[in-house]
């Protein structure tokens, strides 16, 4: 289910300050901004002009004002880089890592954040992710500032062979760490999957 979202209720979603200096980029493109429900496998999309309309972009609504914010402005670094390359660019190419770059630039510094997301994406900046999902540290330090779950915790949390439900209801059993992944078995089926050290999930007594 989508909503749309009222431009002046858009500093609702955002860290304090920061308002001006997005809408100037929603206003220039005349982008068409969309705010969901919570979507498992993405944060927010961003999609090129067509016979339907001009620029859109969708933001999980239930993102912190840190994580929507940073999330906006990568899928506006989409947008950017569209601009100037169209389709004739990998997605998450140098091409948009430069673009990106260039617009977080615009918003460290200024007092707008605080000290641990402005440290985890000046480090961004050098090299951003694919996505903030991709960035474990930069995750990890959002992360922090979403509204406490009841027994819930990031899978880097959890001691080995502990079982967790994952937001779909499937119950898993954590194993060891394989490079940048956690291979964890499936109770029900027995197979095994990876799963980021900073996903989160309910832990499930034994």
């Amino acid at each position: 289910m989508k909503k749309e979202a009222p431009l002046n209720a858009l500093a609702a979603y955002l860290p304090e300050g920061t308002f001006e200096q997005v809408m100037a980029y929603l206003n220039q493109y005349r982008v068409h901004l969309t705010v969901t429900r919570e979507r498992a496998s993405i944060l927010g999309d961003y999609r090129h002009p067509d016979r339907r309309g001009g620029h859109r972009i969708s933001i999980n609504g239930n993102l912190n004002k840190y994580a929507f914010l940073v999330t906006l402005l990568h899928e506006i670094s989409h947008l950017t880089t569209y601009m100037q390359y169209a389709n004739s660019v990998a997605s998450h190419g140098k091409e948009w890592k430069t673009h990106f770059s260039a617009i977080l630039k615009e918003f460290v510094g200024k007092g707008y954040l605080p000290a641990d997301v402005e440290a985890a994406l000046r480090q961004s900046i050098r090299n951003p992710a694919a996505s903030s999902c991709a960035d474990d540290e930069l995750m990890r330090v959002l992360k922090r500032y979403d509204r406490k779950k009841e027994n819930h915790f990031l899978v880097e949390q959890l001691s080995l062979n502990q079982l967790f439900r994952t937001k779909d209801g499937r119950i898993f059993r954590k194993g060891e760490r394989i490079r940048k992944r956690y291979r964890c078995e499936e109770v029900a089926t027995k197979r095994m999957y990876l799963f980021s050290p900073v996903y989160e999930v309910e832990a499930v007594a034994a």
